[in-house]
């Protein structure tokens, strides 16, 4: 059987791997755009924040290394562009222009996404930058090794933005944050998001929250100048951090079914609408475990596990995969900042009757020595009592700690079972009420619930 997968980054090298371990006389065959395949992504904001780092410390195996050891056919330099359903072929280009047409048995379209390019007059000009990829990474790295950059201006307030901003301001950039929505991080409980933004501000970064960004253009004296709603800003360097897309492109033209955010529709078992097609990673919709419905959140391990996932599904296994809670975690200074299942908003959309709560404690036992504030907001539902979701900030304790409310979204629990949970108890890591048990117990108080039950 040929099997053949298009990126050949998380999903698509967990899918290669997976399925030669699986069946070894498999003819698997990867096609990737960039020269790289297998690197870790989240690290290049800290690899860009080390002058003495070099990008290529982020990848795990190169390409070489697959089709020495492992057998599997990766073709870099390849672009996919074109799925012919009727012949079971993929046509593209390849890096010097020539053009390819190859069969398959098997596909699985692992694209992933890519930067939004803002629709304003010189997002393209030289200097304005995005991340993304390790090429992307690298272009950054060396345009600060070429060039002077003293000041540096963000267009968004992501995650990688955040991420992002930390490591110019570690290389002693002066850094400047804008964005055309007024709330700073909508999809955060307010009393955390505050604590995030102090952070920020402490440390001299500058928001511009509520600010339209209509320009981008080259200055006389050289550098770039932000055009927005109320003034400029100017630069050496900008980027553009306001989020991503999935490619799907290949997959829309073929006449696939799409899901949330143009990402392909998949079912649990990773299949597309299309007969022996499977789509995973970042380009690919999921089931979020809370809702029950179609959801578009890119994140590493789901795109390494839907790999794995599809590798075992064409080689005959019966495979399905349960879903996501959103779970992330990001390092914005000192701080540690974490998130699973539903934010308020999010629950009210999705036909819920949410209640919070925002709890302040510590993230060690009373009177232990280096104790710090660790907030934390609780999202159940009133009619049912059911956990919705959990968001945390703090300076320690956050990051593992988020891990427990993930378990229990996905094990379908309510709040008052949640508070029943047997969590360990060591001055140095925690008060004996770890912060989400005192979370989950005043959402009861505040509920009229008993303490001592569990429906």
């Amino acid at each position: 059987m040929n099997f053949l997968i298009i990126g050949g980054d998380a999903a698509g090298m967990s899918a290669a791997s997976r399925a030669k371990r699986n069946q070894p006389d498999l003819t698997v065959t990867v096609l990737e755009q960039t020269e790289d395949v297998s690197y870790s992504a989240c690290g290049m904001p800290y690899n860009i924040a080390d002058t003495k780092r070099d990008m290529n410390d982020l990848v795990v195996r190169e390409a070489r290394v697959f089709r020495e050891k492992q057998g599997i056919q990766v073709l870099t330099g390849h672009t996919a562009q074109t799925l012919h359903l009727k012949r079971k072929t993929v046509s593209g280009k390849k890096r010097d222009g020539t053009g390819f047409e190859l069969p398959y048995d098997k596909i699985l379209i692992a694209t992933g996404a890519r930067p939004i390019q803002p629709d304003i007059p010189g997002h393209d000009l030289p200097g304005v930058l995005y991340l993304k990829n390790l090429e992307q990474g690298r272009n950054i790295k060396a345009f600060l090794q070429t060039h002077p950059v003293k000041k540096a201006v963000i267009l968004g307030m992501g995650y990688i933005a955040l991420e992002m901003c930390e490591a110019f301001r570690e290389r002693d950039i002066q850094v400047s944050m804008i964005k055309p929505r007024e709330t700073f991080l909508p999809w955060m409980a307010r009393d955390l998001a505050e604590m995030v933004k102090e952070e920020l501000t402490s440390r001299g970064v500058t928001l511009y929250s509520g600010s339209r960004v209509t320009e981008i253009r080259g200055i006389e004296t050289g550098g770039l100048q932000v055009v927005y709603s109320e003034g400029s800003l100017d630069a050496d360097l900008i980027l553009v951090a306001t989020g991503v897309v999935p490619n799907s492109e290949i997959a829309a033209g073929a006449g696939l079914e799409l899901g949330p955010g143009k990402s392909i529709a998949v079912d649990r078992s990773l299949r597309t609408s299309a007969p022996d097609i499977y789509a995973a990673g970042d380009c690919s919709d999921a089931y979020h475990v809370v809702t029950g419905e179609k959801t578009w959140i890119p994140l590493a391990l789901r795109a390494n596990r839907a790999g794995w996932a599809v590798a075992d599904a064409i080689c005959g296994e019966d495979v399905t995969l349960e879903g996501v809670a959103g779970t992330a975690v990001f390092k914005v200074f000192d701080l540690e900042v974490a998130r699973t299942g539903l934010g308020m908003e999010e629950a009210k959309q999705a036909g819920f009757d949410p209640e919070e709560e925002i709890i302040h404690s510590r993230s060690r036992a009373h009177a232990h020595p280096g104790s710090e504030t660790i907030r934390v907001q609780m999202v159940g539902d009133k009619t049912t009592g059911r956990l919705l979701g959990v968001q945390m900030v703090g300076k320690e304790g956050v990051a593992h700690r988020i891990n427990a409310p993930a378990v229990a979204l996905s094990s379908g629990m309510t709040v008052a079972r949640f508070s029943q949970c047997d969590l360990a108890y060591a001055p140095p890591f925690g008060p004996v009420w770890d912060p989400v048990l005192t979370a989950a117990n005043q959402w009861m108080k505040k509920q009229q619930q008993p303490l001592d039950t569990v429906p």
